[in-house]
């Protein structure tokens, strides 16, 4: 069996009171590894690695020295590609085309969009006038943080977690990633891609290990620590946010979502149908930025509600490398009662069930697997528990509606605000919608299409800050003042 340690000051070790926890395959409920969970003592080297790696060799590599490690990092996990595909398969059970196309490659990205931005964006400088006449100059110059905490989830868990090491490194940071105790293994696999590349020990350090009084906690908790950047759920966020304003510390959070596609009639229909099939069923409805509310204008209402059923009912099941699978399980089996429990919520509120709605038939080898059914529900009122709240897993509820102002209140109508895509063909009336709905990112007429230098995030109970481009430089650095009397 795989064992798979934390990553502390450039090596591989075992948790100092020796505890391990086991890694269950989301396609088998087989055991397939042992992970190492760190202790406070481990967490607190690893913080100590990352702030002494601050002072060491890594305090004197200018920009361009940086620059050039991170694309060495990017390359080699390109060269390594089949291993990085691999254990993120193992980690979460999702198809293989979804490792290869978005996934892995994004990981790879996310050093070369950071390393490019940092290179290239200038900082402020102004002169002012003085009373001698002689003047002043005043510039900006940009600073590490220190040692920044990176808590990423495990529904797309390189991708997201190296969106935030690509930037903190960038800066000139260190870090100590704490990745989901679901998907421990590319995090700790990026070790030994920094070693390889030669970046200095402790700037890279990953703890393993649960939330509450465990491996995120003390992380969060330590008060050498000083910037914590969170995805995940809001409830979580919400303990971290308590645990960072002790020392009044920084913090990036990128949380739920109950977002809305919009579809209006004049759409290109089939363009509408695969784009809302994606938002709502890709990777097995574990995105954040996933439809769960779909309304649709009236006059194409039961038309698009058949077309979608058929989407729906179309999918694969079965493990990551089979020939034409295109749709794996649910990360775990406490997750998997947790959607479920929201389709029979749904029963009980009187929807509809159009498609789904339970666990599907799949071969006797993946039985014991986390599979659910994509499902459709309409029906149901707008205060029902799966139109409020967020339930991550791959369902929707579609209703009509009539006018362009009622639909911008229904998407409204949440205490989160992620993300919404719109359909249509009426690019003013697109351009007035994006303005009114409250959310970080609007798609009209796509989904899930990203231009890393973009602003990145949440309104409201979706997140604090933005990330992308030069607005993660703003959350990684200091900006320090320097005033220049001439």
């Amino acid at each position: 069996m795989r064992q798979v340690e934390n990553f502390i000051r450039g090596e591989f070790v075992a948790a100092r009171d020796g505890k391990r926890f086991d890694k269950v395959s989301p396609v088998t409920g087989e055991v397939i590894a042992s992970i190492a969970e760190a202790g406070r003592s481990d967490v607190n080297e690893a913080v100590l690695a990352a702030k002494a790696a601050l002072q060491g060799e890594w305090s004197t590599f200018t920009t361009n020295q940086r620059v050039e490690m991170l694309y060495e990092v990017a390359d080699e996990i390109t060269r390594r590609f089949e291993d990085f595909v691999e254990a993120e398969m193992a980690d979460t059970g999702q198809p293989s085309h979804v490792m290869r196309h978005v996934f892995i490659p994004r990981g790879a990205a996310n050093f070369k969009i950071f390393a490019d931005t940092i290179k290239n964006v200038p900082t402020e400088s102004f002169m002012l006038d003085t009373p001698d006449g002689a003047g002043a100059l005043n510039y900006g110059v940009r600073t590490p943080k220190g040692v920044i905490g990176v808590i990423s989830p495990w529904n797309a868990p390189f991708m997201l977690m190296t969106w935030k090491v690509g930037p903190a490194l960038a800066c000139g940071n260190t870090v100590v990633v704490k990745p989901s105790e679901e998907t421990p293994l590319t995090s700790v696999l990026l070790g030994e891609v920094m070693n390889k590349v030669g970046v200095p020990k402790g700037v890279y350090n990953v703890v393993n290990g649960f939330g509450p009084d465990s491996a995120g906690a003390f992380l969060t908790e330590h008060k050498d620590v000083d910037a914590i950047t969170f995805t995940g759920e809001t409830r979580t966020g919400t303990a971290i946010m308590k645990a960072a304003a002790e020392g009044t510390r920084d913090v990036s959070f990128e949380m739920g979502g109950k977002n809305a596609g919009i579809v209006f009639a004049d759409c290109d229909f089939d363009k509408a149908i695969e784009g809302i099939s994606r938002s709502s069923f890709l990777n097995s409805g574990q995105v954040c930025l996933g439809t769960e509310r779909v309304y649709v204008e009236r006059p194409i209402f039961d038309k698009f509600v058949a077309a979608l059923k058929e989407k729906a009912e179309a999918v694969n099941y079965g493990k990551p490398t089979d020939e034409g699978v295109n749709y794996g399980p649910l990360i775990s089996k406490e997750h998997q009662n947790k959607v479920l429990s929201y389709y029979q919520k749904a029963v009980e509120d009187g929807a509809t069930v159009v498609t789904g709605g339970g666990v599907p038939e799949v071969p006797e080898a993946l039985k014991d697997g986390n599979w659910i059914q994509p499902t459709i529900w309409t029906g149901l009122s707008d205060d029902a528990a799966v139109v409020r709240e967020e339930i991550f897993g791959p369902c929707c509820h579609i209703r009509p509606f009539d006018t362009e102002e009622e639909v911008i209140g229904l998407a409204n109508n949440t205490d989160y605000g992620l993300a919404t895509t719109i359909w249509t063909k009426d690019l003013p009336r697109a351009h007035r919608m994006a303005a009114k709905i409250d959310v970080g990112i609007c798609w009209v007429n796509s989904w899930f299409l990203r231009d890393l230098r973009t602003a990145f995030g949440g309104t409201k109970q979706s997140g604090i800050g933005r990330e992308g481009g030069v607005h993660s430089l703003e959350f990684y650095t200091e900006l320090r003042n320097v005033c220049v009397k001439l």
